[in-house]
C-alpha cells in the first residue's frame, strides 16, 4: 500500500528560486528509499514537502490516499492524524532541539499528541535506551556533542512511533562510531517494517543501506529510480547529477584523468558458488575508478 505519493510537485522559494520541478514519487509501506543528489538539488525541500512543513506551488501530496494541504493541516483532527504518523529529522540537530533537557526533548512529541504522562515516560525511557542516551537524560541539549544531538533528534521522532520516518542527511558531520551506530539503527528500523526516506549525497551510506534510490538532478527533477547497483554503476548519470567528478593528475609528462568519488561500491548480489552462510560469500569491493581510467 502506498504511504506517501507526490504527483508532479513543483516548489520555488519566494516564487523565484526553483527547488523542485515536476517531481513524481511514491513510497510504499516498509520501503527504504534514499533520495540522492548534489547540494542544492532539492533533497531537503522534498523531505519538507513530504512532512507537510511546506506546500508545493504545483502538484499534489497524498498520505495514505488523502491529500495533504495547508488547509487540511489547519484542521486539528487531520493535523494530529498526520503528525502522529510522519516524523522528520533535520540535517542540523540544533534546529530541532529546544527543550531544557534530553528527557524533556524525548517527552515533548508524545505529550503534544495527548499521550498520557505515564505512557509518554515509558516511551521516552525505551527510546533513550535504544539510542544509548539514557545516561544523558538530565543533560541540557546545548551541552551535547554533535553525535549526541543527532541521537536525541532521532529519538525525539521515534518516541512518537511514526509510520514514516524522514531523515535529512542523517550521517552529516558524524564521527565514525556514531555513523556506524546510525547505519545499524536505520537497517534495524527498516527490517522491523518502518518506512524510511533518507535524503543524502553520501554514496557510501547508500551502498551500506542498499535502499531503493531516487536521483535528483541539479535541475531539481527525478532523473532515475532504481536499485543501488543500477544507480552507482551508472557513471554517466552520476557525473551528470554532479555526484562524481573527473579528476586529473600528472605522472611525469603524462596527464591522466578518471572519474572520482569518495566511496567503495559493494556487489551485494547473492553468490552461490561457495555456499556460505545464507548462500553468500564476502562481497568483492570495486572502486568507482576501476575501469574508468583513460589516458590523454
Amino acid at each position: 500500500m502506498k504511504i506517501i505519493e507526490l504527483h508532479n510537485v513543483s516548489y520555488s522559494f519566494y516564487d523565484m528560486v526553483p527547488a523542485l520541478s515536476g517531481v513524481s514519487l511514491s513510497v510504499s509501506e516498509g520501503d527504504l528509499l534514499a533520495v540522492i543528489g548534489a547540494n542544492g538539488s532539492g533533497k531537503s525541500t522534498l523531505l519538507q514537502v513530504m512532512s507537510g512543513l511546506i506546500h508545493p506551488r504545483e502538484g499534489r501530496v497524498l498520505f495514505r490516499g488523502g491529500e495533504v494541504t495547508e488547509k487540511r493541516l489547519g484542521e486539528r483532527g487531520f493535523q494530529r492524524y498526520f503528525r502522529e504518523r510522519v516524523g522528520m529529522v533535520f540535517q542540523s540537530s540544533d534546529v530541532q532541539l529546544f527543550c531544557p533537557t534530553v528527557l524533556d526533548e524525548i517527552l515533548f512529541g508524545p505529550l503534544q499528541l495527548g499521550i498520557t504522562a505515564d505512557e509518554a515516560r515509558r516511551r521516552a525511557v525505551e527510546t533513550m535506551e535504544m539510542m544509548n542516551i539514557a545516561h544523558l537524560k538530565d543533560r541540557p541539549t546545548h551541552m551535547l556533542s554533535g553525535g549526541e544531538k543527532k541521537r536525541v533528534a532521532i529519538g525525539s521522532s521515534l518516541a512518537v512511533n511514526p509510520e514514516l520516518l524522514l531523515l535529512d542527511e542523517p550521517a552529516s558531520g558524524l564521527d565514525p562510531k556514531t555513523g556506524s551506530f546510525l547505519t545499524d539503527l536505520i537497517i534495524s528500523l527498516s527490517e522491523s517494517g518502518k518506512t524510511i526516506v533518507i535524503a543524502t549525497h553520501d554514496l557510501q551510506l547508500v551502498d551500506h543501506l542498499q535502499p531503493t534510490v531516487a536521483v535528483l538532478s541539479e535541475e531539481h527533477r527525478i532523473e532515475k529510480v532504481g536499485t543501488v547497483a543500477d544507480v552507482l554503476r551508472d557513471e554517466e548519470l552520476l557525473v551528470k547529477v554532479n555526484l562524481v567528478h573527473e579528476h586529473k593528475h600528472r605522472h611525469g609528462a603524462k596527464v591522466h584523468s578518471h572519474l572520482h568519488a569518495h566511496y567503495f561500491f559493494h556487489d551485494h548480489a547473492p553468490r552461490h558458488d561457495h555456499g556460505g552462510e545464507h548462500g553468500r560469500t564476502s562481497p568483492p569491493h570495486e572502486h568507482p575508478d576501476a575501469g574508468a581510467k583513460r589516458k590523454k
